[in-house]
């Protein structure tokens, strides 16, 4: 009964001692094992793992995380203007036992946060007011804090993935001023269209003054004083043949041209002859 007995206490401590071993690790995450001060040099794979009963399992977090930033920054020529930046960061998994040795668990408003504050006022330094007003300077302040921000935080194992600028508000004043300026730039930009569009009209016109002048000049060349009877002459034949013709008065001289009255003219015409008699 006692060999039994023995048994059995020691498979229920066995079963004990496993279900006190398992430790369940949530995906996105590893577990840092730590032993009385002693940590392990291998994180634990998210899933179920084995340790030591006594030992503690700190769960950090390898998902990317976003860390937001809103506050008041110089520009290069003193100004402060309201800025919204925000980092999207996330830690390495072989780097997490280096990160909790060196740091802790709560490594993000230690490590990551004061240099993002940091280098944001740095960034915004490098620039003048009026330029954070264009997309180009944005792009080129967005470029540079994710540069200089995974710069100083890869030594701990940390990745910038990206550091969207979320929101830019400048001086009233000044951003009344930059606003009047981009305006007067658009009315010149149309006023020189303007311009440009009545200089091709007025080249148009030139040219076409030109080819008139020209056809002109040719045309006069070629016809003479002969033509010009001859022409007549035709003319005076044509309207004797028409049936719609009535009264054909041929002018006197060597000029006269042909006269064509209708039957309304014609008897306007004999009235007026009548009363005179």
């Amino acid at each position: 009964m006692l060999s039994v007995a023995i048994c059995i206490a020691t498979v229920v401590l066995a079963v004990v001692y496993m279900v006190l071993s398992i430790t369940i690790v949530p995906a996105g995450t590893v577990g840092v094992v730590d032993v009385f001060g002693q940590v392990r040099d291998d994180p634990l794979p998210a899933g179920m793992n084995f340790v030591f009963p006594l030992a503690s399992v700190v769960k950090m977090s390898i998902k990317t995380q976003i860390i937001e930033l809103a506050e008041n920054v110089p520009t290069k020529e003193g100004l402060t203007v309201h800025l919204e930046a925000a980092a999207l960061i996330r830690l390495e998994p072989q780097e997490a036992v280096k990160m909790y040795r060196q740091v802790g668990y709560n490594y993000m408003p230690k490590v990551v946060i004061p240099q993002f504050r940091s280098i944001v006022r740095e960034v915004t330094s490098g620039h003048e007011a009026k330029d954070l007003y264009t997309s180009v300077a944005r792009t080129a302040m967005t470029a540079d804090l994710k540069s200089q921000l995974g710069e100083a935080v890869k030594v701990r194992g940390v990745v910038v993935e990206e550091t969207p600028l979320k929101k830019l508000e400048l001086p009233k004043a000044l951003q009344q001023a930059i606003e009047d300026k981009l305006q007067a730039e658009q009315a010149s930009q149309k006023m020189q269209f303007v311009l440009d569009r009545e200089r091709q009209e007025a080249e148009r016109k030139g040219i076409e003054a030109e080819g008139i002048s020209a056809f002109q000049k040719i045309v006069s060349n070629d016809i003479n004083e002969g033509m010009l009877r001859w022409k007549g002459v035709e003319a005076t034949q044509k309207l004797t043949n028409s049936p719609n013709t009535r009264i054909v008065i041929v002018g006197s001289g060597k000029n006269g041209l042909p006269l064509i009255l209708n039957d309304e003219e014609s008897e306007i015409g004999k009235r007026w002859v009548s009363k005179k008699k």
